[in-house]
């Protein structure tokens, strides 16, 4: 898969991660899984880029003696997640003009 494509899919699977309810990293990785595999070391550069960009928020809470930390989608998140869903209707007719039989343009 083109690792562009990948990456802003990856942002979406996050953001649709926590946009019912705040989580935390591990839970992220979790919820996520069923989807697609996501590492640790793949999910936290992650996590800073959205924040950075004004996507989600984060506090920190202590859990069993340690902090944890929670993340909280934005307004902003919230309209990445809505855009993401209209630009995926024109991939979708993308893809079927390319999956369709009899494409050859003979």
């Amino acid at each position: 898969m083109d690792t562009q494509l990948k990456r802003g899919l990856l942002d979406i699977c996050v953001l649709a991660a926590i946009k019912t309810e705040d989580s935390y990293g591990y839970k992220i990785i979790k919820d996520i899984k069923p989807y697609m595999t996501m590492s640790e070391s793949t999910l936290y550069p992650i996590l800073r880029r959205l924040e950075e960009a004004g996507h989600l928020t984060v506090r920190s809470v202590e859990h069993n003696g340690r902090l944890r930390k929670y993340y909280h989608l934005t307004d902003a998140g919230r309209q990445k997640l809505k855009d993401f869903a209209e630009e995926w209707k024109e991939i979708m007719e993308i893809y079927e003009y390319v999956i369709r039989e009899g494409n050859d343009n003979e």
